[in-house]
């Protein structure tokens, strides 16, 4: 059985758009998958409360919700496929404006038109990781129907307009008797519209809508990661009939960094040093993403694999003054291409080494005696 959308955001009822939204990024930071690997409970609670928010923060969602709770988003009702664990940011043509005038339009003393909600549309941005690290300004051409310029959307030739239809009286709706049943649809004439074009506006033809090219300029914050999705309210397609329009939902897609890789609000490098350095000591420095450059002091015997933390190098929390660490790797790196002379240096250095020089080998071999010796009886 569900839980109720209120619980899974810990909220209360009347709760405003302000405290869901807070309410919803503090539970996704802690349940987010990335966050959890292998927990299957984070990310059923993940899906929860996502499924959640996505209704709750729609103000009409929200309304069915009130009204009819789960049941809203069953049997088939347009605009939940989102609800139900599929894209949430699909074809939402219609939204439950719709439905509850289909059914309560007529009760209410309205004439049960359908002014269809245009469709939300999905814009895919590409970026990289030093435009997600200080955020960027984007301008993007989206492909979407819009309003006729010509007709105004009116679907009517310039000098006349629309008339009401005269199979529906404008309600957009027929009657039906079949038996003991009175059966209501859409009327055939005017597809529901409650009006009908004698002279079809040219350049849409009557639609209404044409398709067109706008240019949109988005703002991407810093902190931005894979999968975030920015919503334009009003940007998607035009509605018919008059309906406000649909959103357009930006995703964003990071590129692959050649020198960092991104772990939350983390970042790791890997840093190559000579064995020189790792066993006599010294300093390297390391790139940050910001543009500028990190000294790192390396202690003499330091072994492949050890990691240095620079703390406040690495992401910037979404929304916030806070920023995560930079994680540098050092790879102790064997030299190729030696000379004689080195060769024999390498060799003399070998033989004078005393016990504790090579204290990893020293205990490893010590574990392989005492294995061998068990595996004979010993």
């Amino acid at each position: 059985m569900k839980r109720c959308y209120y619980e899974c955001l810990e909220v209360q009822k009347g709760a405003g758009g302000d405290v869901l939204k807070t309410a919803y990024r503090k539970l996704a930071m802690r349940f987010h998958p990335d966050k959890n690997p292998g927990d299957h409970t984070a990310e059923v609670k993940f899906k929860e409360i996502s499924e959640a928010y996505d209704v709750l923060k729609d103000d009409q969602k929200r309304a069915a919700y009130d009204r009819l709770g789960h049941a809203a988003f069953e049997g088939g009702m347009g605009a939940a496929a989102g609800a139900r664990g599929g894209n949430p940011f699909g074809d939402f043509a219609g939204g439950f404006g719709d439905v509850f005038e289909d059914f309560f339009g007529q009760m209410m003393g309205g004439h049960g038109k359908r002014q269809n909600r245009g469709q939300d549309l999905r814009y895919n941005l590409d970026i990289s990781l030093e435009e997600s690290f200080s955020g960027r300004a984007a301008e993007i051409r989206v492909p979407a129907q819009v309003a006729c310029e010509a007709c105004s959307g009116s679907g009517a030739e310039a000098g006349h307009s629309p008339e009401t239809c005269p199979t529906c009286a404008g309600h957009g709706k027929v009657r039906a008797i079949q038996g003991f049943f009175t059966i209501e649809r859409s009327c055939a004439s005017c597809r529901g519209s409650g009006k009908i074009i004698r002279h079809p506006c040219k350049a849409c033809r009557g639609a209404g809508l044409t398709q067109k090219e706008r240019t949109l300029n988005v703002d991407v914050p810093p902190g931005v990661e894979e999968g975030t999705r920015i919503r334009l309210s009003g940007e998607g397609a035009a509605g018919v009939n008059g309906g406000p329009s649909g959103d357009l939902y930006i995703f964003l897609s990071v590129a692959e960094h050649p020198i960092f890789q991104r772990d939350g609000h983390d970042l790791h490098c890997r840093a190559p040093v000579s064995f020189v350095t790792a066993s006599l000591g010294g300093s390297i420095e390391v790139p940050t993403l910001d543009g500028g450059r990190a000294k790192v002091a390396i202690p003499d015997g330091t072994q492949p694999g050890r990691q240095f933390r620079l703390k406040g190098k690495g992401m910037p929390v979404l929304r916030s003054a806070q920023r995560g660490d930079l994680y540098v790797e050092l790879a102790v790196e064997t030299p190729v291409k030696l000379t004689k002379r080195q060769k024999e240096l390498l060799r003399e250095f070998d033989a004078e080494s005393q016990a504790g020089t090579h204290p990893e080998a020293e205990g490893f071999l010590a574990r392989l005696k005492e294995f061998w010796s068990g595996g004979d009886g010993a």
